[in-house]
């Protein structure tokens, strides 16, 4: 029996290590995949590489700074050794924390380990399935490629969230600033107008006294308001942490009309893009699929994820795997299907990836642009039903008097 150090993932995401002892290295696999662990880096115990510390200071990376330093890296490697490119990379730093992360990975490669185990130095500052493609790219000899490759795939994650964020910006100033004057309306102007009729013993309209209803309701119960509404998030938020809730919540978000569509065609783009990425790396499907699985935070896509993934363990196509899971746009499935039967499994995950986020981003943008006259319409329809109820009993009065 022969020892080993290992750094895997578990079930939540998280990464561990450890030692265990097997005949070799394959049935050192296999005890880890009877442990539900995903295996990152293996070796002989006398390897200092394995004994990675997941949980050692260090901070994480913002999404744009990963993008950056995997581009930058991937240039600088290409002309210069690795230790030199990390020594530059953590030299140039503009943030402490990064600056700290970056000295700890030159470090660990200095020590004689591999970017990947210095990497897993680093806590979480480096995703699993980051450093699993590290990895891959360091023992085929292509780390140049993939890293280039990761970093295309994290600056098109970036410009993706730019162009929601700046298309959500405006209608979100829009409807805040439209809350706030139906507000105002409601708890200072509609009372102040209203004093006006209360000397007169006429009946007002309807519509006046509903609005008069709402009024008060506003200026006496507003804070009581708030609190139930904060009450009702609060609870709900601990309420979802409960597995089987959160897996039903999760699966009734993926039916909604707008919402399903979207959160069902970004995930099915990122897992096309992430199996693309490890086929390129020389990685397993299999191994794709169960890091993509641990990162996916609607628990309904990541369950069909991981049904994904223990069909294709158990021998199946993936593509028939993806048709049983129900969950994934027919046209990656389609693609998937002829990838496989022809050999061109990368090329089409690639393509259909590349459709898919098109799709979303034409999708969102036709919605957000719609979601701006709508807020419009709705504030003004609001402020005409306020202004509506005032002029009413002035003209109820002009009748009477002119009667």
């Amino acid at each position: 029996m022969a020892a080993f150090d290992y750094v895997a993932v578990d079930d939540a995401g998280r990464t561990v290590t450890g030692a265990l002892s097997a005949r070799d290295e394959a049935a050192a696999r296999a005890v880890l995949d009877r442990r539900r662990l995903m295996t990152l880096q293996l070796g002989p115990a006398s390897a200092a590489p394995t004994r990675a510390r997941p949980d050692a200071p260090g901070g994480r990376l913002s999404a744009r700074a990963l993008a950056l330093t995997t581009r930058q890296l991937a240039a600088l490697i290409a002309a210069t050794p690795l230790e030199e490119s990390l020594r530059l990379l953590a030299a140039q730093a503009e943030r402490p924390s990064e600056r700290r992360i970056l000295s700890g990975v030159h470090a660990g490669v200095l020590e004689g380990r591999r970017l990947a185990d210095a990497m897993a130095t680093q806590g979480r500052a480096f995703p699993p399935l980051y450093r699993a493609m590290v990895a891959a790219g360091e023992r085929s000899g292509a780390l140049q490629p993939i890293l280039t490759r990761l970093a295309d795939g994290l600056e098109r994650d970036q410009q993706v969230r730019a162009k929601v964020l700046t298309a959500v910006i405006y209608p979100a100033v829009l409807a805040v600033v439209a809350f706030g004057v139906i507000t105002i309306l409601m708890t200072f102007v509609v009372p102040k107008v209203v004093d006006q009729f209360t000397d007169m013993n006429q009946t007002l309209p309807l519509l006046t006294r509903a609005v008069i209803g709402v009024s008060d309701l506003i200026r006496h119960w507003g804070w009581l308001i708030v609190l139930v509404v904060v009450a009702l998030i609060v609870g709900a938020a601990v309420a979802l942490r409960r597995p089987n809730l959160r897996l039903r919540f999760d699966a009734a978000m993926l039916r909604l009309p707008v919402i399903g569509r979207l959160t069902r065609d970004i995930h099915a783009a990122r897992m096309a893009r992430t199996l693309s990425s490890m086929i390129a790396a020389g990685l397993p499907v299999l191994d794709g699929l169960t890091l993509t699985a641990r990162t996916v935070p609607n628990r309904a896509l990541r369950r069909s994820t991981e049904q994904m993934a223990e069909a294709v363990r158990e021998g199946g196509g993936l593509s028939a795997a993806m048709r049983r899971a129900g969950v994934f746009p027919p046209i990656l499935t389609h693609m998937t299907a002829s990838g496989e039967s022809s050999g061109r499994l990368e090329t089409m995950l690639d393509g259909a990836a590349d459709y898919l986020e098109r799709e979303f981003a034409a999708f969102t943008a036709v919605m957000l642009t719609l979601l701006e006259p709508a807020i419009i319409v709705v504030m003004g329809g609001v402020v005409a039903v306020i202004v509506l109820s005032i002029l009413l009993p002035i003209l109820q009065i002009n009748t009477l008097a002119m009667g």
